[in-house]
């Protein structure tokens, strides 16, 4: 993931850098959202394979597609979550990038009427516009609706994607501009890492429940966001691990890449022989 831009870049290359990478964070949000949603109902382990691995190459290809007759993928209410972490990872990250879509259609879509924004049910079927949630006071109780927000977080990413990037004015909309589009940028930002970092995709290292099936060491995977195919395992035991993998500069028996179909057959293996023998 790419930091800041540097000061003394043009401010107009700046624009450009900022509303690039809000793109490339609020795609890659998208993309892993279905796994993070399902992380909450799963108890969390650090295990390889992991279990997200089918997930994590099904949202390889970004699906844009209109969501009729599919069910939005939308943050619920879980009675029982067994995953803390990324329950409230997904919270924070669905509200994070919500406000900020409501935040950008007060600032730059057009009223649907001459005389201010409010909300007309002649537009609702106009997937360009964002609708704000709503109350009204109908006398004892209230009655709300989420507006564009019941479509999910994947339609709200989707959506603010196109106003960062969108260059002209489209009738509809108005360019956002590059001081609001830094900070849909920091939004964004930090969303993404909340994801990964609930997701274990961080390129932090973590600690395996397994034991290195060759000498019974420690293993710790590390997985870049959003490139399972660039994670490494890694042995702490060092040199004395009789395993085939390479040594590393640590000289730690270390996989990555297709060496990793060898560690993650002998780990299921060593499973097996350990449940045989219970």
């Amino acid at each position: 993931m790419n930091t800041a831009p540097d000061p003394d870049i043009r401010p107009d290359a700046v624009d450009h850098i900022n509303r690039d990478q809000a793109a490339a964070d609020l795609q890659a949000i998208r993309e892993q959202w279905g796994d993070l949603l399902a992380a909450i109902s799963r108890p969390p382990a650090a295990e390889w394979p992991p279990r997200y691995d089918a997930n994590m190459r099904d949202h390889d290809e970004p699906d844009d597609a209109p969501t009729i007759g599919r069910l939005p993928l939308t943050l619920r209410e879980h009675p029982a979550p067994l995953n803390l972490t990324a329950l409230d990872a997904a919270r924070a990250v669905e509200e994070a990038v919500f406000t900020a879509c409501d935040v950008i259609a007060l600032r730059v879509q057009r009223p649907p009427v001459p005389g201010g924004y409010r909300v007309d049910h002649a537009h609702n079927s106009d997937p360009a516009r964002w609708h704000l949630p709503t109350v009204r006071d109908i006398g004892p109780g209230n009655a709300a609706h989420a507006g564009s927000r019941a479509n999910g977080l994947h339609w709200a990413a989707v959506w603010l994607e196109d106003r960062v990037t969108q260059q002209d004015d489209t009738g509809v909309h108005v360019p956002v501009p590059p001081v609001v589009v830094e900070d849909v940028a920091k939004v964004a930002r930090l969303a993404r890492a909340r994801v990964e970092q609930a997701l274990n995709r961080d390129n932090r290292p973590h600690t395996l429940d397994d034991p290195c099936p060759y000498c019974g060491g420690t293993l710790t995977a590390t997985v870049p966001p959003r490139d399972l195919d660039r994670a490494t395992i890694t042995c702490q035991t060092g040199p004395t691990c009789n395993g085939p993998g390479r040594y590393d500069e640590q000289a730690r028996r270390h996989w990555t890449g297709p060496e990793l179909t060898t560690v993650g057959a002998a780990i299921l293996a060593a499973r097996g022989r350990e449940a045989a023998g219970a």
